[in-house]
């Protein structure tokens, strides 16, 4: 069996799908945190995968953001599958259970716990040396810990404490336990890039309440512990120190092993980041199952790369997908009208009896569509009655009133008016007609013996004549009036854009840093404070440790206002 974890930072980049990244890691159950997806906006190539069923917790306050996503192969199709920690989001019957004792916490704080959608629990069945077990996954997006926000460090602690108490209950339950995804701590100073550079490193709260939930077999081996006392260690341990962190105990040593860098300031490029993302066991299933765990920094497309976790028990699949499964929900079913069934084309029969259903009996609408519908069959062929000449001819004429009308009408009333050209003035001619007359006596009624009455063409090139040098004397002025405006605002242009350049001058001049002596890049402070919104310089090269000569250097210096 093989289990992977990873911040994806958003489903919807995957515009193909996500089917092609799940086969690629060709493993049994792939948990993605942070999907930045609503119910609303998932999308049914994203949640119905070929070969796979997925289970969902969406953010039910903010959109496009926090959201876990657990997909199983259909070979380990979990038996249950639960929303969230608190058991609040659970439907009786369908829950996973074991819920701890949660006193500490008021009903409003369990359920705001819930509400970012950051947790997936599936529970799965497995044959182990001890015969069949219970194996829990509890896929999780640990919240972030704002400085500038009090209150999102006591919700992180509480979502830490509450994950611990489900953990260790559903462990005394008699299951197996894996807790993974992304905990936004990193535990010790290997894990993290510059831990010199923070302050009270072993004093933060996460990594306090890290130290309580796991015993930490690696460090302790390292002490001197065997490995008989750290089973000891965890017997006697009874609030926490009951998981480990798998990759330590395979990796105690290995440096520089990072899961996270940012993006911003390209630090992925130096690998100075920090290792927050973990697959933790209970220790009975690390020491009796795990043969592998490592991290794929390989792995782009996030500001996280994946972690992997090789097992050697193999999952047993349930017959049936829990209710939770995306394949359940209404509107991946059938269940629920999409707003695409309103735009379903109807065929034209149908179409035609809704609108002889509508129609007034006995009106000529109805009696075409009767005989459209119910033609004369002669044979097996139908009858096609064939119109006279003279029918054509009064067909005709009567098609191209109506459609003249039609024009008049809409230009009348439509915008497309008044972008019309402005017509000619009728020239004053005595018995004869300008072609402006000629054609509005075609569109009104009786106009035939009207032009017949027109004497001869010689006359209708002379009024034509008439109208063109009257249509070229206009042009020429109007040519000469947009003429003088053009060079009037050539006047206008010189100072007028002389003025603009100097009060928008651009950017500033990068300057040089001074130990790579290259252009510096343009940045602004978006935090709050009294900089808000001040522009300075720092070294373009990608971020880094201070000894690395590749990474950026200590360049800074702020824009001044008046440049």
């Amino acid at each position: 069996m093989k289990i992977v974890t990873w911040n994806i930072n958003g489903i919807r980049t995957f515009k193909n799908g996500i089917k092609k990244i799940l086969d690629s890691f060709d493993a049994d159950i792939i948990c993605v945190q942070e999907t930045k997806v609503t119910r609303d906006l998932l999308d049914e190539k994203t949640a119905i995968v070929d070969g796979y069923n997925s289970y969902f917790s969406f953010s039910r306050g903010r959109s496009g953001y926090s959201g876990v996503a657990t997909y199983c192969k259909d070979t380990a199709t979990p038996f249950l599958a639960e929303e969230g920690l608190t058991g609040l989001l659970a439907n009786q019957g369908e829950a996973v259970g074991c819920y701890g004792v949660q006193v500490e916490l008021s009903s409003e704080e369990l359920l705001a716990l819930d509400n970012e959608g950051r947790a997936v629990i599936t529970q799965h069945h497995f044959i182990g040396k001890d015969g069949p077990q219970k194996l829990t996954v509890i896929n999780v997006y640990c919240p972030r810990a704002d400085p500038d926000k009090p209150e999102r460090k006591q919700y992180k602690l509480q979502f830490y404490q509450l994950l611990q108490c489900r953990a260790e209950a559903i462990l005394s339950s008699g299951s197996h336990v894996i807790v993974l995804g992304d905990v936004n701590t990193s535990h010790r100073p290997i894990d993290h890039c510059d831990p010199d550079d923070v302050d009270n490193f072993d004093d933060n709260p996460g990594r306090k309440w890290l130290d309580h939930f796991l015993f930490g077999t690696a460090e302790k081996t390292e002490n001197g512990n065997t490995e008989d006392e750290l089973t000891d260690i965890s017997q006697k341990s009874t609030s926490g120190g009951k998981f480990v962190d798998s990759f330590r105990h395979f990796h105690p040593k290995r440096s520089n092993a990072f899961t996270c860098w940012s993006t911003i300031t390209g630090a992925r490029q130096t690998n100075y980041g920090t290792r927050i993302d973990y697959i933790l066991a209970d220790h009975c299933l690390v020491k009796s199952a795990f043969f592998g765990v490592d991290i794929m920094p390989e792995v782009e497309g996030s500001d996280h790369c994946p972690v992997w976790a090789q097992l050697s028990c193999n999952l047993r699949s349930s017959p049936k997908c829990p209710p939770l499964c995306t394949r359940h929900m209404p509107e991946f079913t059938g269940r629920q009208q999409k707003l695409s069934r309103f735009f379903v084309k109807v065929s034209e029969k149908e179409r035609l009896s809704k609108v002889s259903e509508e129609s007034l009996p006995g009106s000529q609408d109805s009696g075409e569509i009767r005989e459209n519908l119910n033609p004369v069959v002669q044979g097996n062929s139908v009858a096609k009655k064939r119109p006279t000449c003279r029918e054509k001819d009064a067909n005709a004429s009567k098609a191209k009133k109506s459609n003249q009308m039609k024009t008049e009408g809409n230009a009348k009333g439509s915008l497309l008016a008044f972008f019309k050209p402005k017509q000619t003035p009728s020239i004053p001619s005595t018995g004869n007609l300008s072609p402006k007359q000629t054609k509005s006596s075609e569109d009104s009624p009786g106009s035939e013996s009207d032009v017949r009455s027109c004497p001869s063409d010689v006359q209708t090139e002379t009024n034509l004549s008439l109208v063109t040098e009257m249509e070229t004397e206009n042009q020429d002025e109007v040519e000469g009036e947009l003429t003088s405006i053009v060079k009037s605002k050539d006047c206008k242009k010189g100072p007028c854009t002389g003025f603009w350049k100097a009060v928008l001058h651009g950017p500033p001049q990068p300057p040089l840093c001074k130990s790579h002596n290259e252009p510096c890049v343009l940045r602004t402070v978006k935090k709050a404070g009294p900089n808000l919104g001040r522009q300075f310089f720092v070294c373009a090269r990608p971020q880094g440790h201070a000894s690395n000569p590749q990474a950026r250097c200590n360049f800074f210096a702020w824009v001044d206002k008046g440049k």
